[in-house]
C-alpha cells in the first residue's frame, strides 16, 4: 500500500485532504484530524469521485 500524499485539490490554507490509493481503492482523511480515521472507498467509487470532481 502506498503511503499518504495532499490532494492536488487542497487548498492552502490549513483545508486539506490526504489521500491513500491502494489495490482496494483508496482511503481519504482531513490533514489537521489524522487521528479520527478516515473514509474508504472502492475502486468504483475512487474512480467516480476523482471523474466528477474532474469537472
Amino acid at each position: 500500500m502506498s503511503g499518504w500524499h495532499k490532494s492536488s485539490w487542497s487548498d492552502t490554507g490549513g483545508h486539506c485532504v490526504e489521500v491513500r490509493e491502494h489495490t482496494a481503492g483508496a482511503d481519504v482523511r482531513d490533514t489537521q484530524n489524522r487521528n479520527a480515521g478516515h473514509l474508504s472507498f472502492s475502486p468504483v467509487e475512487w474512480a467516480a469521485l476523482v471523474a466528477t470532481a474532474a469537472r
